[in-house]
C-alpha cells in the first residue's frame, strides 16, 4: 500500500530539486530560508566549504525584542533586515536566494524584500 506524503516531505523534495541548481560560492553565498509555524530562520551559506557565514532568526535576542510573534510577516521582515545588516558587516553583498522549497509568497517573500532593502543583492 502506498503512503501519502506529508507537506514537509513534499517541500523537502522540491528543495532537493532546486538545490541541484542553486549553489553558494565564496563570491555569491546561498541565502537559505526555513520557516516553521512559530519562527523563521535564515542563513547565508558557502557550499564550497560547507560553512554558515551569517545567520538570523526570530529566536535571536536582537530580533526577538522587535517582534511579538515569530510566525508572521513582520517577524520575517525583521529577520531579513537583521540578516542583511550582519552580512554587510561581514563583507557579503551578493547572494543567491534559496527559498527552501517554499512558495515565494508571504513570509518568504517578505524576508527577501527586507534583505534587499537593507542592501543585499540577489
Amino acid at each position: 500500500m502506498l503512503r501519502k506524503e506529508n507537506k514537509n516531505e513534499s517541500r523537502q523534495k522540491r528543495h532537493r530539486r532546486v538545490r541541484k541548481h542553486v549553489i553558494g560560492t565564496a563570491e555569491r553565498p546561498r541565502l537559505n530560508v526555513f520557516r516553521s509555524l512559530s519562527h523563521i530562520y535564515a542563513q547565508i551559506i558557502n557550499d564550497q566549504t560547507g560553512t554558515t557565514l551569517v545567520s538570523a532568526s526570530t529566536v535571536d535576542k536582537e530580533v526577538k525584542g522587535q517582534v511579538e510573534y515569530g510566525g508572521n510577516i513582520e517577524a520575517a521582515k525583521a529577520v531579513g533586515a537583521e540578516l542583511a545588516k550582519r552580512a554587510l558587516a561581514n563583507g557579503i553583498t551578493k547572494v543567491v536566494f534559496d527559498r527552501g522549497g517554499y512558495i515565494y509568497h508571504g513570509r518568504v517573500a517578505a524576508l527577501a524584500a527586507a534583505a534587499r532593502e537593507a542592501g543585499l543583492e540577489f
